[in-house]
């Protein structure tokens, strides 16, 4: 992780972050059908979001691990989702969704928000 100075405040964030997703990814009261294919955009833009959040987190070279961490929570999300037989199924284009959306996350980070909360944190001072 960046030597940042805000650093509690980031695992925080972060922690809340995943939690929301994977509470989203799992939960069956809410929600209901939406539109034929508006949920791959769901998946495409979530994991995006979190691809752009992770690299302002981690230096360049460990954004490998932020890409495989992220597809290992897409594609435990979808296990879980087979696995608890209750309302939600797993999809496997929801799971290229995701890679889709971790892959242009990195590519964003690459050429413009990679190390985000650096300079977030140099406002602040």
């Amino acid at each position: 992780m960046l030597n940042l100075r805000y650093r509690p405040f980031w695992i925080a964030a972060s922690v809340v972050l995943v939690l929301g997703v994977v509470w989203g990814s799992l939960q069956t009261a809410l929600g209901g059908e939406v539109p034929q294919g508006f949920d791959k955009v769901e998946h495409f833009g979530t994991y995006l979001f979190l691809a752009v959040w992770f690299t302002g987190l981690f230096a360049r070279p460990r954004w490998w691990m932020v890409a495989v961490t992220l597809l290992i929570l897409g594609a435990a999300m979808e296990a879980g989702q087979y696995l608890m037989q209750a309302g939600r199924t797993a999809d496997v284009y929801d799971m290229a969704a995701n890679t889709a959306g971790v892959a242009a996350g990195l590519l964003l980070a690459a050429l413009l928000t990679g190390g985000w909360t650096q300079r977030i944190e140099s406002w602040l001072r």
